[in-house]
C-alpha cells in the first residue's frame, strides 16, 4: 500500500458560511466537490486544498484527515493485523470512494481511502 495523497478534513458547522474563510478570505477558490455535509477548496494556483466537514454522512465519526492510498483493501489488512481499532468498515460510497475509517494509536480517527 502507498499513500497517494494527505487531505486536512476541518470540523466546521456550516459549509457556506466556512466558504468566506477558506475560498476568499486563504484563496482557495475551486470548490472541487460539496455533497452538502462536505466540501474541498482548493488553490487554482497551486492545487493546495483541505476539506471541510459538518457531519460525516456514513459513519459515526468526523475523520481528522483522509489518506488516499492505492490499495485500500491492503491498507485495512495492515490496519487489523496490527490491531487497531476500524471505526468504520470498508465501503465503497455513493460518491465514487472506497474507505474505512480507523483510529490511531492517539485517538484520531483517519479516513483511508481509494478513488475509483
Amino acid at each position: 500500500m502507498r499513500v497517494i495523497s494527505v487531505v486536512a478534513d476541518l470540523a466546521v458547522g456550516d459549509i457556506d458560511a466556512a466558504r468566506s474563510f477558506y475560498a476568499d478570505y486563504l484563496g482557495l477558490s475551486d470548490e472541487e466537490f460539496n455533497l452538502g455535509w462536505v466540501a474541498r477548496f482548493t488553490s487554482p494556483e497551486t492545487g493546495a486544498h483541505l476539506q471541510v466537514v459538518t457531519r460525516d454522512a456514513s459513519a459515526p465519526e468526523n475523520p481528522v484527515v483522509t489518506i488516499k492510498v492505492d490499495d485500500v483493501e491492503a491498507a485495512l489488512t495492515e490496519a487489523q493485523r496490527r490491531g487497531f481499532e476500524i471505526v468504520h468498515p470498508l465501503t465503497t460510497e455513493p460518491w465514487g470512494i472506497t474507505r474505512f475509517f480507523v483510529r490511531a494509536p492517539d485517538g484520531n480517527v483517519i479516513n483511508i481511502a481509494q478513488h475509483h
